[in-house]
């Protein structure tokens, strides 16, 4: 079970990679290298890495037929780091949607 908690986690490191990563593109930048050579993307490139090297970690223990279900989490975490950061709003097809992909995986995982 260590190993699927793993994987929510290499979700959310990847959510967060990927908000520093929308953060750094909402910025507007002097040149070309000062664009992608700065610390929102460095420190994004960086967590996706670890991301990966934990998630490969995790499926070597965890069945795979897990991973699909596990990996649909990763929506809901940029859902709510969205709101959180980014002051993105919360629509009812949004919600209704984020209520389906938390059925899912509590069915499946159940």
């Amino acid at each position: 079970m260590i190993y699927v908690a793993l994987l929510f986690l290499t979700n959310l490191i990847s959510a967060i990679s990927q908000l520093l990563l929308k953060k750094a593109a909402l910025r507007t930048y002097k040149s070309f290298w000062a664009e992608y050579i700065n610390l929102r993307v460095i420190g994004a490139y960086f967590l996706f890495f670890v991301s990966v090297l934990l998630d490969l970690t995790a499926l070597r223990h965890c069945p795979v037929s897990y991973l699909p279900i596990i990996e649909t989490s990763s929506y809901i975490f940029v859902f709510i780091l969205g709101r959180i950061f980014l002051q993105e709003y919360f629509t009812k097809r949004k919600l209704i949607g984020m209520a389906v992909i938390i059925t899912g995986i509590i069915i499946y995982l159940q």
